[in-house]
């Protein structure tokens, strides 16, 4: 009987460990989607609750915008410090130590019984956000070859649109039948399990050397990254002024329900990380520009057009341009340098979070004195101003 050994090539050898090497950097990258989703998740739970939330706590619209507007300044104030003070550290310990704070800022609203402990918890979120969103992307661009890093944290960023189209709908409906101290507790234990899978799983990376060239008055320098921190200010801005005040957008329009809303606008999320996949890295300034028309367009369609399929295709066209910000310009900040990746893009997250800061309390300000409309006009016009100034910087994002 004849029998055949099979004998591996070095071609072959070297095939099979680029194979299983692409296949653990995925699974990588996928987790570390994980933690974004329920980093986003951890952000925007309150949109979905705040009328309970204002009831609980006997507070105005106002102070509830507050509720997103705290994470938001203590992510702006607290990111670029504690970036450049751990941009030396192992990413997956320091991962660790943020997905400890998640949990505790979740347990925390979910057991206050004060608004102001809920505050402090939602600003204990924000400090960790504002450190996780850069780090998490240079994490995970570390594992990639460089042409292949705007694939990378479109992988990573994925997390928010998975969290937004099935998350969000799911996690409001929990805070609806059960309460939304029910529902931050359970996020604080989904971020305790994810915790676990990544001090299994996901590898040790070492930091980057602390030096001039990744310092961010250096970052400041650089006119590229300052055009993605006003580009960042204007898409955010608009996008979670409207986005804060969701309930209030549907009830004034005789919406169905917020469930169905944001199933439409995950739709459209799901659209634009599929388009992102395939096409960042060679078509993002097409993504750019789309992103502020498309904005533009859904926000002027709920302004003047009130008729529910109509409004069901805004709302898909908003989720197609909220859900591919966070890819768009965290990229766009890695094309600006060729070190220091995590410090430019806590920058553009510094910005980043100013901007929900500012948006969700001047939406909040307008709601008051004049209801949805003119929150909703407004941030028309921050995309148009954002489109004008995309289409006019190509040179940037070529």
């Amino acid at each position: 009987m004849n029998t055949q050994k099979e004998i591996m090539t070095p071609c072959d050898t070297a095939t099979s460990t680029h194979s299983t090497a692409r296949s653990l950097h995925l699974s990588s990258l996928l987790l570390m989607a994980s933690i974004t989703c329920l980093a986003v998740l951890s952000e925007l739970m309150p949109s979905g609750v705040l009328p309970a939330m204002i009831e609980h706590f006997s507070i105005s619209q106002t102070q509830a915008a507050g509720l997103v507007g705290a994470y938001a300044v203590a992510s702006a104030i607290f990111g670029i410090p504690l970036v450049s003070l751990t941009v030396s550290r192992d990413r997956k310990k320091l991962l660790a130590v943020l997905l400890i704070g998640f949990a505790a800022s979740n347990l925390m609203v979910a057991l206050s019984p004060q608004f102001h402990i809920a505050l402090v918890g939602r600003a204990l979120g924000g400090i960790c956000a504002g450190t996780l969103w850069p780090m998490i992307t240079a994490y995970g661009m570390s594992l990639v070859p460089r042409e292949s890093a705007g694939k990378a944290v479109a992988i990573i960023m994925s997390g928010i649109t998975v969290g937004m189209s099935v998350g969000q709908p799911c996690m409001t409906w929990i805070g609806r039948q059960f309460g939304f101290q029910f529902e931050f507790a359970v996020m604080a234990l989904l971020i305790v399990g994810v915790m676990v899978l990544c001090m299994m799983f996901l590898p040790h990376v070492k930091g980057e050397k602390r030096s001039r060239e990744n310092s961010p008055f250096t970052m400041l320098a650089n006119p590229g990254i300052l055009l993605v921190i006003v580009l960042t200010f204007l898409g955010v801005g608009a996008n979670y002024g409207v986005y804060t005040f969701i309930t209030t957008l549907i009830s004034t329009f005789s919406y169905p329900s917020v469930e169905l809303a944001q199933i439409w606008f995950g739709i459209g999320s799901i659209i634009s990380v599929i388009l992102i996949l395939r096409f960042i890295d060679t078509r993002l300034h097409l993504f750019l520009v789309s992103m502020f028309v498309l904005g533009c367009v859904a926000m002027l369609v709920f302004y003047s057009l009130h008729f529910e399929m109509v409004l069901h295709g805004a709302f898909v066209l908003w989720g197609i341009a909220f859900g591919s910000l966070s890819s768009i310009f965290q990229t766009a900040t890695a094309r600006q340098v060729r070190s220091g990746t995590a410090v430019a893009n806590a920058l553009q997250s510094c910005s980043f979070n100013v901007a929900i800061m500012f948006g969700s309390t001047a939406a909040g300000f307008l709601l008051e004195t004049g209801g949805i409309e003119p929150i909703v006009l407004g941030a028309s016009a921050i995309f148009f101003v954002g489109m004008v100034l995309s289409v006019c910087t190509r040179s940037y994002f070529a």
